[in-house]
């Protein structure tokens, strides 16, 4: 792995009994890079993020995360699997925006971004809930911090989401399908905060729908389809009018929608 690549993925393989969910998939993602993974639903995108964070395990094949691999023992590299507790250190340089949110019902913003830190790091509770409310300023949240999230909207409540990963002061970023539980008007609010942190050069990989906005903030585009990566292009290579015909069909199709 070289200092110029912040994820290394090659030859993963992921099944489900008979079903292959993900083909040799070969990925590198640098440092400061917001790659957008795109491609029609069953592609196997929300997958590769998951098993990247080792929410699901690999059938076969290397992940590496800041130097870091993800699959096996560090003390039995290439053979013995990474342990509960190698996995739990692992995971901690990765940050995982889930569509759903999953914030804890009976917590306020702000202490659903600190429990991360509190609990996990072992961030004294008072410096924990400083650094949230750093955190909920900085997605435009700092009034909303007392709330739960049924006080809050689905918008605000993606936003909470994002200040939670960051908490936990990852080098990566995942975002699977950030925008797509949200009504179309809190859409614009979301992937707000996701360009600033682009621009602030944080680390993203990001499944997402919005093609336009994929256009306007991507480093690179991936196209997944049937479980493997059909294009790994430049956002002005992926629209290029000359592109394959299965890319421009893809293309056309969700901006339709």
């Amino acid at each position: 792995m070289t200092e110029r690549e912040l994820v290394r993925v090659r030859k993963l393989e992921k099944s489900y009994g008979a079903t292959r969910v993900l083909q040799d998939i070969n990925l590198t993602v640098k440092p400061g890079e917001t790659v957008m993974l795109v491609g029609p639903s069953g592609a196997g995108k929300s997958t590769l993020l998951r098993c990247i964070n080792r929410i699901e395990d690999p059938t076969s094949g290397e992940i590496f995360v800041n130097g870091a691999d993800m699959v096996h023992s560090e003390q039995h590299p290439g053979c013995q699997p990474a342990s509960a507790k190698e996995l739990a250190i692992k995971r901690r340089a990765v940050g995982m925006v889930f569509q759903r949110f999953n914030l804890f019902p009976h917590l306020s913003a702000i202490d659903n971004v600190a429990i991360g830190p509190h609990r996990v790091l072992g961030v004294p509770l008072r410096q924990a809930r400083q650094e949230a409310a750093q955190l909920l300023t900085r997605v435009k949240l700092a009034e909303h911090a007392a709330k739960t999230p049924r006080q809050l909207s689905g918008g605000q409540q993606q936003r909470v989401g994002i200040a939670r990963a960051l908490a936990m002061k990852p080098s990566l970023l995942l975002l699977d399908e950030p925008t797509s539980a949200l009504d179309p008007e809190l859409v614009g609010e979301v992937l707000e905060v996701i360009k600033e942190l682009a621009c602030a050069g944080m680390t993203q990989l990001i499944v997402t729908h919005e093609l336009a906005f994929a256009r306007q903030v991507g480093s690179r585009i991936v196209f997944m389809e049937t479980g493997r990566i059909r294009l790994d292009a430049e956002p002005s290579i992926f629209f290029s009018p000359h592109q394959e015909e299965r890319i421009r069909t893809f293309i056309g199709k969700t901006q339709a929608h």
